[in-house]
């Protein structure tokens, strides 16, 4: 596999939850209006430390997006999505952007968010965005 490499960040991050790998500045939060399956997630505008699995088509609430599932660089764990591509012209916004799922990383001050389970959103996706 060879060697790896981990950034590591400075201020206020958020990491994964599994192994604590620093994963985005909360300075580069762009919404935090989304939400997954498991509840909330924020959309970053840069995150590091993560690896990008296959690219495929899914239908959100707000439309057909191309995306990626992202996973923790040192672990392995699923912690969120990429967007490749918006297919509808008001969603543009969000291409190569990464949304983090609040369930699967910890906050800036250590703090865990857990699952809603009234949550269950067929397609992951901002409300409003």
């Amino acid at each position: 596999m060879g060697r790896l490499f981990v950034l590591t960040l400075e201020g206020k991050m958020y990491s994964c939850k599994h192994c604590g790998t620093h994963l985005a500045l909360s300075e580069n939060i762009v919404s935090k209006s989304f939400h997954c399956r498991h509840g909330k997630a924020y959309l970053f505008s840069k995150v590091v430390n993560v690896t990008s699995g296959e690219v495929e088509n899914r239908m959100m609430m707000t439309g057909m997006h191309t995306v990626a599932d992202i996973f923790c660089v040192c672990c392995g764990s699923i912690v969120g999505w990429k967007y490749e591509t918006a297919h509808e012209k008001s969603q543009k916004y969000k291409e190569g952007k990464s949304v983090l799922e609040r369930f699967k990383i910890s906050g800036p001050d250590g703090s865990h968010y857990w699952a809603s389970h009234e949550t269950h959103v067929a397609g992951s996706d901002a409300d409003d965005a």
